[in-house]
């Protein structure tokens, strides 16, 4: 672990109780849990920002979908998932 450093914020009060019953049930402090939950919003956005990247890259070198053939995958899943939602007879 690097260097850690005080940061301090503004949060709901509701959050802060719910916070504080968590870390009661799971027998940590808020910090960990405050720690834990910025750590998985820093990943979840860094693989985010990759695949955003990944795609302006295929773009670029015009490996993507056209308009008309994703209207038509999108009208397939769509009529997919109708069939799925529709009670059988």
């Amino acid at each position: 672990m690097g260097a850690q450093k005080t940061v301090s914020f503004r949060m709901d009060a509701g959050k802060v109780e719910a916070l504080d019953e968590l870390a009661a049930q799971t027998r940590r402090d808020r910090t960990f849990l405050l720690n834990e939950a910025v750590d998985a919003w820093l990943d979840l956005h860094s693989y985010q920002q990759r695949l955003v990247e990944a795609g302006m890259k295929a773009a670029e070198e015009g490996r993507f979908v056209d308009n008309t053939e994703m209207r038509k995958r999108l009208a397939g899943l769509k009529k997919a998932a109708s069939k799925k939602r529709s009670p059988k007879a």
